[in-house]
């Protein structure tokens, strides 16, 4: 909860009066790697997103330690050896939307995201595409992309070359309510 007002306070002085704010305080997020002597996958619901609908912003950050994994040893070399936590404890997306869906009409609507993506300490303009959907006052969003290891500098030591794959599938989604102000 604490991460959560921080991103809110560095966000909302931003935000205009009359502007739509919507966050998501538990979005998911899935990690898979496919390599020929094993799969791995982690998840964390710990991911906080905000999103002007107005501007098209949208913001997401996890804290990299919040994703686990089946086996702890695994866990415990991904935040160690590979995505060094202590160092660099979070990954963020800030980006805008190409266009913005009509959140007053339920549907689905497939979006295009451009923003900086930030891994390990290394920051990259990407495209995402992901789908809102509406349904009512809920709205959703849901993304699936790859990530390739060395873009963010992780090195994957050649002795477990065939354990952790070089791109990485990832999955988001997140279900956001109207921010009130208190």
């Amino acid at each position: 909860m604490k991460y959560l007002s921080i991103l809110l306070l560095a966000w909302l002085p931003f935000a205009r009066a009359g502007q739509d704010i919507y966050i998501c305080k538990n979005a998911k997020i899935n990690i898979y790697s496919s390599a020929p002597v094993e799969d791995i996958e982690a998840n964390s619901t710990n991911v906080v997103s905000v999103y002007n609908a107005t501007t098209g912003e949208i913001e997401f950050s996890v804290l990299i330690r919040t994703l686990h994994f089946e086996k702890a040893l695994m866990e415990e070399h991904f935040n160690e050896d590979y995505m060094e936590s202590d160092k660099y404890p979070k990954a963020t997306f800030k980006g805008v939307m190409e266009q913005k869906p009509d959140l007053t009409k339920d549907g689905e609507y497939p979006v295009k995201v451009t923003g900086d993506f930030e891994v390990h300490g290394v920051k990259q303009t990407r495209t995402i595409n992901g789908t809102v959907k509406v349904s009512g006052n809920t709205v959703t969003m849901t993304s699936e992309f790859m990530v390739k290891c060395a873009d963010h500098h992780i090195v994957i030591p050649q002795v477990v070359f065939h354990n952790i794959a070089e791109s990485i599938r990832i999955r988001v989604s997140a279900t956001y309510a109207p921010y009130k102000a208190n």
